[in-house]
């Protein structure tokens, strides 16, 4: 009996000594992670401190901002045409919609002196629009290499893409800005979005509704197959219709032509082509009326003074998002491992180079670098 008891004891006596060391291991490790832990978080960096605050949300029917556009991954920029790498040989057809126009034309002919065997052949839309939709959709039915495009690539063109076995991709390479000209003796401070789109849908059409004279609003827009009025349809208008007092004119030229004749007008499109000229007045908009952003460097040139200095863009409003009615410039590949889409990547570094850059600027883009 007595030996049975001691035994009990002896047993007891050991799983309370094995509890009281697996207790001690445990307790020694979870210290130990505890330690490591602490170590960890003191030398890594507070990552919410390096996280921008997400931008508030735009207001119901106004544009969204080009803030911050997306960069290319080039880190270090290359200065001239011979310098880019990889330029693939071969002929490749392209289009790009009526803005491109002036960065085409010098573009082009550089990159055929560095680069011979990379053969660019601009080839017109097949449809009688002569815009991104119809850039974007030869480049979807293999009709090109690539597109240069004015407006994001579209969520039923991704769809659209995707049954055929690839996917697109934009590269930005430039910012666009539209304006708003009137005449130039019209007294108006400027704008805001909310005001510009119920002058285009027709619920404002006196001056004096804006804090103008009393004077009917004479409303022109440019033909409707453009991107300019597409961008300006979803941005400004919300996706609404115009308003059925709108005069659509076929051209820029004749639109600015009848414009600067007409006191009451109004009317918008590229940035650079309105900025610059002495018979039209660009205004200033804003998404509040307390805030409005000229896409002109401030003090304007009076009418009187501009034959021998322009108003020139302001950069700085575009870059930095505060202009409210921007866009970006992009060159649209098709990513399936060809040597179309080496040829539309090829395209995008040329632009992307210093001297890329330069063109795009000097003709009177934004660069975006």
């Amino acid at each position: 009996m007595f030996q049975k008891n001691e035994a009990g004891e002896t047993i007891v006596v050991g799983l309370s000594a094995l509890f009281i060391i697996g207790w001690i291991s445990t307790a020694a490790w979870l210290f130990s992670r505890h330690v490591d832990f602490k170590r960890s978080s003191e030398n890594e960096p507070d990552q919410t401190s390096q996280v921008k605050p997400s931008a508030s949300p735009t207001q119901p029917n106004q544009p969204t901002p080009v803030a911050s556009v997306a960069q290319p991954n080039q880190p270090t920029p290359v200065e001239s045409f011979a310098k880019v790498q990889n330029v693939p040989s071969g002929k490749f057809n392209y289009s790009g919609s009526a803005i491109w126009e002036p960065i085409r034309q010098v573009v082009e002919p550089e990159i055929q002196t560095a680069w011979p065997p990379f053969q660019l052949s601009y080839t017109q839309p097949t449809s009688s629009k002569l815009n991104s939709d119809a850039d974007i959709d030869m480049l979807l039915k293999n009709e090109l290499a690539f597109a240069l495009s004015s407006r994001a690539i579209k969520n039923e063109e991704q769809q659209q893409a995707s049954q055929s076995g690839f996917t697109l991709k934009e590269i930005p390479v430039a910012i666009d800005g539209i304006a708003i000209a009137v005449h130039p003796t019209l007294n108006i401070p400027g704008l805001t979005i909310a005001q510009l789109k119920d002058i285009y849908v027709g619920k404002i059409i006196n001056w004096n509704q804006v804090g103008g004279p009393d004077m009917p609003i004479i409303v022109y827009s440019g033909k409707e197959d453009s991107g300019t009025i597409d961008f300006f349809v979803a941005n400004v208008l919300g996706g609404e219709s115009f308003g059925a007092n709108i005069e659509f004119i076929p051209t820029t030229k004749d639109a600015l032509e009848r414009l600067a004749s007409t006191t009451g007008g109004i009317y918008y499109g590229w940035a650079p082509q309105i900025v610059r000229r002495c018979d039209v007045k660009p205004l200033p908009i804003g998404v509040q009326a307390n805030e409005l952003i000229a896409p002109y460097k401030e003090p304007a040139i009076p009418a009187g003074q501009c034959s021998g200095q322009r108003n020139q863009i302001n950069v700085e409003v575009f870059k930095n998002g505060k202009y409210p009615i921007a866009r970006q410039l992009s060159v649209v590949i098709k990513q399936n491992g060809k040597e179309e889409q080496r040829a539309g990547e090829a395209y995008s570094e040329l632009l992307l180079t210093n001297r890329g850059q330069e063109i795009i600027t000097t003709a009177g883009f934004i660069n975006i670098r």
